[in-house]
């Protein structure tokens, strides 16, 4: 446990951060955006922590429910390659660049965390590093302002942490990955280099949307199409990671399969995606984007790679079906 003395604040943490269900731009309209989670720091008319002090509090994040933030309302993350029994902490040299740990300096003040899960363990450098459940703290650098939650879903293996030390947005009783049926879809909410908060699937490749699809609808990507754009299909149980369960829905292909949707959207891969966290499909003939967990087509920049490809296509004769070529499927 920390030998350090703790200031427990009586008060709730009760701002908010940005909700996390909201399109970043696109098909649909962003929700508005709510007080920043700076505000926790001084929640209830608590002072926000002094200089030199290390402050955990927690606040609500939309559908991830509880998260931890720091004393300036960022959010705080844990990373599946540590160890909670006892504590240990993977990330170092580069990894700690990205991921800065929370470090426990001077006094540390706990905001809606019970005091006998908060605990320290000793880096690698010898400083010591705040813990909650037994998991290590980190910020992420990439996160500019109190409220945004972009370490959600990185590599997999970066998840926001709850009061408790655990991931949020995950249920508590939610069974290990490695107990979870073979043969599942599992879709998770991750971040895209070059494209910011994406879906990708259990393997890590990024998922798309077609905007030629209707919400709801039958996919019109078939035949050739859907070799270059394979859907996602709903095998077995559909596991959720970082995505509101309410988003997630079916629809009957022409072909009889049951294919996944995430707001509506029919959910493709990219057959030229060779890697995971690729996302070479984004903008190909101004139709297929990467798809947001909130639902939503990403409005990261399309490179003009993508928005070209397939133009070199034979032209669609006038009254042939979608599928019969052109840039918009990008073969």
């Amino acid at each position: 446990m920390l030998r350090k003395r703790f200031v427990v604040a009586t008060a709730s943490a009760a701002a908010g951060l940005a909700l996390l269900s909201a399109c970043s731009g696109g098909t649909e309209a962003a929700a508005p955006a709510v007080a920043p989670a700076a505000a926790v720091a001084g929640a209830g008319g608590n002072a926000p922590a002094a200089k030199g002090e290390t402050k955990v509090a927690v606040a609500e994040a939309g559908d991830l429910g509880q998260v931890l933030v720091d004393k300036d309302g960022f959010t705080l993350y844990r990373f599946d390659k540590d160890a909670p029994k006892p504590p240990k902490s993977t990330c170092d040299g580069d990894c700690a660049k990205t991921w800065p740990p929370v470090l426990a300096e001077g006094d540390v003040k706990i905001e809606g965390v019970d005091q006998a899960l908060v605990g320290e363990l000793t880096r690698a450098d010898g400083r010591k590093q705040v813990t909650v459940g037994g998991w290590a703290l980190y910020r992420y650098v990439k996160d500019a302002k109190a409220g945004e939650t972009k370490g959600q879903g990185v590599g997999s293996t970066w998840y926001a942490a709850n009061a408790k030390g655990g991931k949020a947005g995950q249920a508590a009783k939610e069974a290990p990955a490695e107990q979870k049926a073979d043969g599942a879809t599992k879709l998770v909410a991750s971040n895209v280099d070059g494209i910011g908060p994406a879906i990708v699937d259990q393997q890590g490749f990024t998922l798309y949307m077609f905007t030629k699809d209707k919400k709801n609808k039958q996919p019109t990507c078939n035949g050739d199409c859907a070799k270059t754009w394979p859907p996602v299909l709903a095998e077995g149980d559909v596991q959720l990671e970082g995505i509101a369960a309410k988003l997630l829905g079916t629809v009957k292909r022409a072909d009889g399969a049951t294919q996944v949707t995430v707001g509506g959207w029919p959910v493709y891969r990219y057959s030229k995606d060779a890697n995971a966290g690729e996302a070479n499909g984004h903008g190909v003939g101004g139709t297929w984007f990467v798809i947001e967990p909130a639902g939503c087509k990403s409005s990261a920049p399309v490179k003009q790679k993508a928005a070209q490809s397939g133009n070199a296509a034979p032209k669609k004769e006038e009254g042939a079906p979608a599928e019969a070529g052109g840039s918009e499927y990008g073969y």
